[in-house]
């Protein structure tokens, strides 16, 4: 795929916030469904020759409705009761609403060839998409509509350009089954859920109060006692996130052969704490990095059935009276924000593309790899790894 939509720092008031267990910004499936849509009005339209597939999401910028120290309380709303509410007269319910305002940009792969009907149908098209909701929200504005065919270098670059600043989102379940196996190898009891908890929740760690030590083992280095590749040993040590016991064999060593008096009583103290520490021994907590580098994030990536199918009418209060009934539950995975200005080639845009993938009992978004080949165990993720639920 060589030619893309772009659709151009779209405007969005008032988008769904939560997604399944995660929340800050909308499931990649609504916009997929806003491509889906469109594609829908496409093949009823004069243009029912051109072919829209995908859907590539770039964030510029993205507010959520919240409050408190740390903007974690959704603001709430008076929600008035419906018209056929039996006490019309009783004070509308509180009800905390998950919305935000975001400005974002839409890839959508485009297959046909346009001519002269270039203006016409980008025209046609940004009117389709601000008579649609986006996430749930009302787009207020769309600042351009246009076709990019990647092949010309320079298109690209321009296409690029006009991204720039925003940051895509891209799937990276990869990382979950990696650290899931890690996990899963050192404890055959852990659950998946444990590893997604890794990426997605703030996790901090002791470690052992050791300034005096830092400052003891400085103080040496200087006095010419001590040699600098004992200092450094113990900088990689302290580098090391979370803690570990197995401090170097040269601190050790030194600290061994460090005589007991009265000077040295504190720093003594201090690195018995360090090296052997207890339930009393004083610490510092540190924030502990995630499994794997880059920008990422909790993502939900479809959903996965847990019901047969039903016969409408033997499910009440649907949404109509003719399509068959699946109760479903939210299946989570790992995306990563990454710069646009890290893209470097058309393979960059055609990954940064989301498509459905149907499986049974399975609805998913995924992306496909043009760049690379396609490795089947990869394609097995979704199955054996994303089921959260």
């Amino acid at each position: 795929m060589s030619q893309y939509i772009l659709i151009n720092r779209v405007n969005v008031q008032n988008a769904n916030a939560v997604s399944g267990l995660t929340w800050g910004f909308p499931s990649i499936t609504h916009f997929l469904g806003f491509a889906h849509n469109l594609s829908r009005k496409l093949s009823m339209s004069n243009f029912s020759n051109f072919d829209l597939s995908g859907c590539g999401v770039i964030s510029h910028q993205s507010h959520v409705h919240t409050y408190g120290v740390f903007n974690d309380r959704f603001l709430q709303n008076k929600t008035p009761p419906h018209l056929n509410a039996h006490d019309k007269t009783a004070a509308p319910p509180v009800i905390e609403e998950a919305k935000m305002n975001m400005t974002v940009s839409l890839l959508i792969g485009f297959d046909g060839f346009l001519g002269n009907k270039a203006a016409s149908f980008t025209e046609w098209l940004k009117k389709q998409c601000l008579l649609q909701r986006l996430a749930g929200g009302t787009i207020l504005d769309i600042e351009s509509v246009q076709v990019f065919d990647v092949t010309d270098k320079n298109k690209f670059y321009l296409l690029k350009r006009k991204l720039l600043p925003g940051f895509a989102l891209m799937d990276k379940s990869i990382y979950l089954e990696k650290h899931f196996e890690s996990r899963l190898a050192d404890d055959p009891e852990t659950e998946v859920l444990d590893a997604w908890l890794d990426f997605s929740a703030l996790k901090q760690g002791a470690r052992p109060k050791y300034e005096l030590i830092s400052k003891h083992l400085k103080e040496q280095v200087e006095n010419g006692e001590l040699v600098d590749k004992t200092l450094q040993d113990w900088a990689t040590h302290l580098n090391r996130i979370p803690y570990e016991s197995n401090i170097p064999k040269s601190i050790f060593e030194y600290f061994q052969t460090l005589q007991k008096n009265k000077t040295n009583k504190a720093v003594l103290d201090q690195w018995q704490h360090y090296s052997e520490p207890t339930d009393k021994s004083p610490a510092d907590w540190e924030f502990l990095p995630k499994p794997s580098a880059g920008y990422l994030v909790p993502i939900m990536t479809g959903y996965k059935a847990i019901s047969d199918v039903y016969e409408n009418e033997d499910v009440a209060n649907t949404r109509d009276s003719e399509t068959p009934v699946c109760f479903v539950e939210a299946v989570h995975s790992i995306g990563e924000w990454l710069g646009v200005n890290n893209f470097s080639d058309k393979y960059d845009i055609a990954d940064c593309l989301w498509f459905y993938e149907y499986r049974e009992h399975w609805y998913l978004c995924k992306q496909a790899h043009e760049g690379s080949e396609t490795d089947q165990d990869e394609s097995t993720i979704f199955t054996e790894i994303l089921d959260l639920s």
